[in-house]
């Protein structure tokens, strides 16, 4: 029986690349020169730090501008629109969601027996596992997920015949 998973995760090594990138892109720009401005990642969380707000912001998007390069969405970032201000500088703490949140599932799920495909759909920890008969019916369902706004990008993995 044809099976699947919806995910949703990250590539950890992706966003070190992402950042490496974007601190070389600081380092050559004209408008960070003299500007003390820094971009770390350590356990899962990103720090955008500058010496005012409009630089903090200029920085995220050339951060998000790095991970769309790497083929990951934007929306897998939790971040506040304001930055952080403490001392001299400004900062931005930038989280990334990881599995699937039990009421986005359930969402998926209730969106899968509406629409009536022949498969049925299991929540299983922070993913989903999808079983039917036919493949064009799974293939269907992927479409649906895809086109379906949860606020987060999915990944389906373990595709079996």
């Amino acid at each position: 029986m044809p099976s699947l998973d919806i995910v949703s995760d990250v590539d950890t090594a992706e966003i070190t690349n992402a950042t490496h990138n974007t601190t070389r892109e600081i380092s050559t720009r004209f408008d960070f020169r003299g500007v003390d401005a820094s971009i770390s990642y350590n356990k899962e969380q990103v720090l955008i730090s500058a010496e005012a707000d409009f630089q903090c912001q200029q920085l995220l998007d050339i951060f998000r501008d790095q991970l769309i390069k790497r083929k990951i969405e934007p929306s897998v970032m939790t971040y506040d629109d304001k930055a952080l201000h403490s001392g001299k500088t400004f900062s931005i703490p930038v989280t990334f969601k990881h599995g699937i949140e039990s009421d986005v599932s359930k969402k998926i799920v209730k969106l899968i027996k509406e629409s009536k495909v022949k498969v049925q759909a299991q929540i299983q920890g922070d993913q989903i596992r999808v079983t039917g008969k036919k493949r064009d019916d799974l293939q269907n369902v992927m479409a649906m997920v895809r086109d379906a706004e949860m606020g987060q990008p999915f990944q389906f993995k373990n595709f079996k015949d």
